[in-house]
């Protein structure tokens, strides 16, 4: 990556969770074919049944079953971009974006909506007129290109679209519309 073009080999993913009261969880990826994130090729949707109980320090145990199930069976992947942190700290303490870096052998890009209190190495990315940052830190790739990457994806908010959409996309439809589907879009 460099001179200010990011060539990621693959499809890159955003991808977001929502937890229902009942346990249960529905995860959507956004799927593009380039690091902008300029034309979607597929929304994935996948309502997993039963999730860990959130326990402080230890979320990856309960966000990375939903990610890999909605991951599953999708080949090609290039960029994972993910609402939260790749590391939690600057000695690399990991976040949910190291840990799916390290299952997953792709480079991960943690997207984080607010300053997490240790995580003073996030880079803060102003995109579009916003004058409030998005926090971005990186696992399997430089942070400053990550935070380049994040700058240039599509979207003039805050967030980037594809995140936005996962978000809008993981909370908008009843679970039960969606029991079993793997596949939209």
């Amino acid at each position: 990556m460099g001179s200010g073009r990011h060539p990621v080999d693959g499809l890159c993913v955003a991808v977001d969770v929502h937890y229902f009261s009942s346990s249960g969880a529905r995860t959507v990826a956004v799927v593009a074919g380039d690091a902008a994130f300029s034309q979607v090729v597929a929304d994935r949707t996948v309502v997993v049944p039963g999730v860990a109980p959130y326990r402080p320090g230890e979320f990856c145990r309960r966000e990375l079953p939903p990610l890999r199930a909605v991951l599953h069976g999708l080949a090609g992947l290039g960029l994972l971009v993910v609402d939260g942190y790749a590391d939690l700290d600057p000695g690399g303490r990991p976040g949910l974006g190291s840990h799916a870096h390290a299952v997953l052998g792709i480079p991960v890009i943690g997207v984080a909506k607010s300053a997490f209190r240790t995580a003073t190495h996030a880079i803060p990315v102003l995109r579009g007129t916003s004058a409030r940052p998005v926090f971005v830190t990186a696992a399997g790739m430089p942070s400053a290109d990550a935070a380049e990457l994040v700058r240039l994806m599509a979207g003039r908010f805050w967030v980037p679209d594809a995140l936005r959409r996962a978000d809008q996309l993981a909370r908008a439809v009843p679970p039960t519309v969606l029991q079993g589907s793997h596949h939209l879009g």
